[in-house]
This record gives C-alpha cells, sequence and structure tokens, in this order.
C-alpha cells in the first residue's frame, strides 16, 4: 500500500511536467554501483533493495528490470507493489529499449534525471525513441517534491593517503594522464567516476556505504587539475587535505559549480588550442555531461573552434587497476588482517552451531566484529551476505532481522563479506558446513571447490581476457549440467570499490562492455564460482588472486595466479572420492599455505583446531 501511494503520487506529477513515461535507475550522479541513501530513487518507489535495477512507471503500470542475481530477491519484494517483474537476459524478456519502443506512442515523452542516466544508456534511447518522434525530459528529478523526508546530501571528510601506502603521488598520477590526454589531442578530460577520482587525487570520504570515495567531479587541462568538492574538504578543522591538494596544483570548488564551469573550462582549452578534443568515458559520465558537452562543442564549431567529443575509457581506469608494488605490499597485509577475523568466526561458529542461538544476522554481526578488531579496519567493503539454507539460493541476499533465518546444526551456510582497511580491500565467500547435509549437497560443494581451484591454477600466455579464462573455472560445472547466473570474478580496487574494472572472469560479453581487458601483472580479481538451486541451497566459494608474471620463453610471456585470501576450506563439505588427485594436490597446496601465514595469530585450541582444518586429505 505504501509503494502504490507514492506510485500515484508520482503518476500525478508526472501529468503536471507533461511526462509519459518516467525511468529511475539504481544510480546516483556518478553512475556508481552503491549510491548513498540520498539517491536510492528506484528503492524508494518500487521498495527492491537490490543493487543493480531500473524501475519505469507508466500511466497504468510500473515494470523493475533487473538481473539474474536479484531474480528471487526481486519476485518477493515486489509482491503486492502493483510493480512487475522484467527478468534481464531470459528469452522473450524485451529490454527497457524494446519495452519503450513498442509502447510509447508517437509525440509522447520519456523523463528521467539525466544525471543519474549514463551516457551510453541515454544515447540508446534517443536513438531507439527518435524514429516515434518521441520527446526526451533529461531535466527532472520528480521524486524531490514527493520524498519528503529524503536523506541529506552527503559530503563527509575527505582525507589524503600517504603515499607510502598509495605508491604514486598525485602530481605523478596526473602527468600519466595528461601523457594520455596528450597521445589522443584531447585538450581537457571530464572525469565523473568517484573510484578513478578518488584514485588520481589520492583522496577517501565515506560519501557511498561501503565505498571510501569522495562525491567529485574532476577536469583535468595541459595546466589545470579543477576537483569539485569543496564540501568534503571544509568538513572538520583539519585543512591539510587542501593543503595536500593545492600543493599538487589541484584547485578546489564547490560540487555545484561543476556544470556552471564544464563550459568555461572547455571552451578556454579550446581557445588555446591545446588540442581539440574533450575526453570522456560514455560508459561512466551521466547524460546530462554528454548533453552539456554536445552542446558545447556545438557552439565551439559554429565559432570555428573544432572541438569535438572523444570517447574513450578512462585513462585511469587501467592505471588504477595495475597496483604497484607498494600497493600490493600493503594489500597482502589486509588480506592476512581479513584471513585472521574470517577464520577466527569459523572456529566460532563450527564450535558454537547448536549450543548458542543463531540467526543470519546475528553471524553477521559476529564476522563484522572480528574485522571492526583488526588493525587498521575502516569499514565493510559491502553489507555482509548471510544465507543460510534456501537463502544461499538467492545470489545477493541481504538478511532483515525481522524475516531472517535461523541457523540449526544441520545444511549450509553461506557468508560473502569484505572490508576495507588501511592497507587495501578484501571479498571472500565461504560456504560452512553447519551439520548433516546431503550426498547432492557434498557433490555441488565439490564442485564448487574444484571449480574454484581450477582457475586460480591456470597458467597462460599474456593476452589472454576473462573471456578466455572463465571456462577453466566453469567447465567443472557445466561437464554436470550446472551452471550459475554472474560472472567468476571481478577486479577489487584497494582501498576502493570492491567491484572494479577493466578486467573480470565471464565467458558471457555483456551488452555495450566494450572490448575484455587483457590481465596485467598487479590486476587482483576475484575467482568465485557457485551453484544455486532455487528453494533448496547455494554455494559459492571465493578467493581473491594476483595476476603475476611467470616464465618468459620462445612462446611469449607466462602469467599465473598468486593467492591473495588465506582462510580455510570447509572439509565437512568436500567428497574426496569426486577430487582427482591433482585436486587433491591443488587443495593440499593452498591449505598447507593457509597454515603457514596464520599459525603466528593462533594459538592453543585455536592453532590445534585450525592444524586440523587445514590437514591434507
Amino acid at each position: 500500500k505504501v509503494i502504490q501511494d507514492r506510485l500515484a503520487l508520482l503518476r500525478a506529477k508526472m501529468q503536471e511536467e507533461g511526462i509519459d513515461f518516467y525511468m529511475m535507475p539504481t544510480a546516483d550522479f556518478h553512475n556508481s554501483e552503491y549510491v548513498n541513501d540520498y539517491f536510492k530513487v528506484r528503492e524508494y518507489f518500487s521498495n527492491f533493495t537490490g543493487s543493480n535495477g531500473t524501475l519505469l512507471v507508466w500511466k497504468d503500470g510500473a515494470g523493475l528490470w533487473t538481473d539474474g542475481r536479484y531474480f528471487i530477491q526481486a519476485e518477493a519484494e515486489l509482491e503486492g507493489t502493483g510493480v512487475e517483474l522484467f527478468r534481464m537476459l531470459q528469452e522473450g524478456v524485451p529490454t527497457i529499449e524494446e519495452f519503450l519502443e513498442q509502447n510509447m506512442q508517437q509525440g509522447q515523452t520519456l523523463g528521467f534525471d539525466g544525471r543519474v542516466i549514463a551516457a551510453m544508456d541515454g544515447k540508446k534511447y534517443e536513438k531507439v525513441l527518435a524514429k516515434a518522434q518521441i520527446c526526451i525530459a533529461y531535466e527532472k528529478d520528480l521524486a524531490d517534491s514527493i520524498w519528503t523526508d529524503r536523506p541529506d546530501f552527503p559530503a563527509g571528510k575527505v582525507t589524503v593517503l600517504d603515499e607510502k601506502i598509495a605508491g604514486k603521488s598525485v602530481e605523478e598520477k596526473l602527468t600519466r594522464v595528461r601523457e594520455e590526454m596528450k597521445k589522443e589531442e584531447a585538450g581537457i578530460h571530464v572525469l565523473t567516476s568517484l573510484d578513478d577520482i578518488a584514485w588520481l587525487y589520492n583522496i577517501r570520504s565515506n560519501d557511498v556505504e561501503c565505498c571510501p570515495v569522495v562525491l567529485a567531479y574532476t577536469m583535468v587541462t595541459k595546466d589545470r587539475a579543477l576537483l569539485f568538492a569543496e564540501e568534503g574538504f571544509a568538513a572538520g578543522e583539519d585543512t591539510s587535505a587542501r593543503e595536500r591538494m593545492e600543493k599538487a596544483g589541484v584547485e578546489i570548488y564547490p560540487y555545484d559549480r561543476f556544470y556552471e564551469m564544464l563550459s568555461s573550462v572547455a571552451a578556454q582549452a579550446a581557445k588555446e588550442e591545446q588540442a581539440s578534443g574533450i575526453w570522456i568515458d560514455e560508459s561512466r559520465v551521466n547524460f546530462r555531461v554528454l548533453k552539456e558537452l554536445q552542446k558545447i562543442c556545438v557552439k565551439a564549431q559554429s565559432a570555428q573552434a573544432g572541438l569535438v567529443l572523444l570517447n574513450r575509457e578512462n585513462p585511469t581506469t587501467l592505471m588504477k587497476s595495475i597496483k604497484n608494488e607498494t600497493e600490493l605490499l600493503h594489500t597482502r597485509r589486509a588480506h592476512i588482517k581479513d584471513a585472521v577475523a574470517v577464520t577466527r568466526f569459523m572456529y566460532w561458529l563450527k564450535k558454537n552451531i547448536g549450543s548458542v542461538p543463531m540467526d543470519e544476522v546475528s553471524v553477521a554481526e559476529q564476522i563484522d566484529g572480528l574485522r571492526a578488531q583488526q588493525d587498521g579496519f575502516i569499514e565493510l567493503s559491502f553489507p555482509t551476505i548471510s544465507a543460510y539454507g534456501t537463502n544461499g539460493a538467492i545470489i545477493h541476499y541481504g538478511p532483515q532481522k525481522e524475516t531472517c533465518a535461523v541457523l540449526k546444526p544441520e545444511g549450509m551456510l553461506m557468508i560473502d563479506s569484505g572490508g576495507h582497511y588501511i592497507d587495501g580491500t578484501t571479498d571472500i565467500t565461504r560456504t560452512f558446513i553447519l551439520g548433516p547435509v546431503t550426498p547432492q549437497m557434498k557433490k555441488h560443494y565439490t564442485l564448487v571447490l574444484r571449480a574454484m581451484l581450477s582457475l586460480r591454477a591456470t597458467r597462460f600466455l599474456h593476452g589472454c581476457t576473462g573471456a578466455n579464462l572463465d571456462i577453466r573455472a566453469r567447465e567443472v560445472l557445466w561437464e554436470h549440467g550446472l551452471d550459475y547466473k554472474h560472472g567468476t570474478g571481478h577486479g577489487v580496487g584497494n582501498i576502493l570499490n570492491v567491484h572494479e574494472g577493466p578486467q573480470s572472469f565471464r565467458w558471457k560479453l555483456l551488452p555495450d562492455a566494450g572490448k575484455p581487458a587483457v590481465f596485467e601483472e598487479g590486476m587482483i580479481t576475484s575467482d568465485e564460482p557457485g551453484i544455486y538451486l532455487e528453494n533448496q541451497y547455494g554455494i559459492r566459494i571465493e578467493n581473491e588472486i594476483l595476476c603475476r608474471k611467470g616464465e618468459e620463453n620462445e612462446y611469449g610471456q607466462f602469467m599465473y595466479f598468486e593467492d591473495l585470501t588465506f582462510v580455510p576450506i570447509d572439509l565437512d563439505g568436500v567428497e574426496l572420492s569426486q577430487m582427482s588427485e591433482l585436486d587433491k594436490e591443488r587443495l593440499n597446496e593452498y591449505h598447507a599455505a593457509v597454515f603457514e601465514k596464520l599459525e603466528p595469530y593462533f594459538e592453543g585450541e585455536e592453532l590445534t583446531w585450525l592444524r586440523h582444518v587445514t590437514r591434507a586429505v
């Protein structure tokens, strides 16, 4: 009823503004994966809490598009709201563009806040709807007048990472960016993605939950760097962050002056004939930025300035994915701290299940608390996924205290969790055996383990992408007619977004995803195959692995993966008869390394237990 009432108010506002269809994605002004509460408009009008989805509302209906990770969750959360679920990439399910093309009439208007729509998506809607002479109103935030108790706009205190942790100075990074700009003949680079900005300026904050980034925009020219985030630098009494930026030649302005200054800075760059291009990444900037820049280019061309838009991947995307040796030194420390916390949780869980009351939320709080005790802990890198029994089949399940499952000494518990430390960022999944399980559960658990170990052990020639390597994990399941509806792995940031590009392990290339990235030395990626049976259980085992250079010979440069995650695999779920000798060798090698890394942090009964759970099989 609450959602229905909100949608009724929205439809009244749409009619007032002359809008026939109104779109609300899961996004902030920077196309971020996770968003601050201020931007959760789609959730406010649909009740769907997943991290990916788009809500479309029209006169007599509403639809939510989301991916396979969230089908089960969305179905439950949308029940009774009047919002229909559209399962993305499923046979017979139209895309949003197809739905709009099929259902909008000539002369109607599609509305959205252009600041929360990616430029590349906005262009698709323009192209599809232009045929029917359908208008697009991209400057309409209709939610603002309806959501009367909307959270405040975030502006957390900005801190600057010491170069002993970041490994490179702001000046060095700006020089690298300008070198790439020169190659592309770009006089100005407009950068709006928060992780790229945080990396470029070595700044961190808490403007987005579980992502230590700063809400900011930036423009880089041949001799200027303009950063729009003054509110964060003004928070608190410490002026050292601002002084550090100014020392690096960075000009700081209020966040909301970005659009105002965009035109003047671009015009100045063109006038000085530094170069003829404005470099943007249309997959990362929002639609309003694109439209403003298009206006600037048209104006410049009418003045015979010849300014053009250059759509290229942000140069910082690849730069930040290749961690320098200083970052790697620290991230190894972060992963050991994290391993101690997760392993202590495993000991506590296995020791107390059945004798201490537990539910999904309380065990999530337990592992979160153990992380918080580690030196240098900042915050979680994403909300902990704690899924017991049938809930494990919901790939990105989020337990709620009022409805969460109570744990029993039987079945399986899947915990997907991670943390940001001053040293680095972690992401790990373990599926724990709480008591008796069926032979099928053990078979599937063993398959997932074998898949994870197979990818981890891969040796390959430089030039391979995730599309080449994904098969190393997935083939183990495909041989049994099984699969999972997510990629096998994603890049991981350094004290930054837990999901980072450009590299990933996935066999199915996503629309508009661009050319798959080659794996380079220094890239950190997750390795996380799984099996999910609706209304039965879910299993996922995830480690982080680091790409390194191996032997170079007449065939080329060979590459391999170094383990970063060191947490025991629950041997109670392993069916040894289904493992080859090579599988066992890989598992034993991994557990020997786990014990070696963690032994100094455990003693007494815990150490005896650690030796047992990492025993050779």
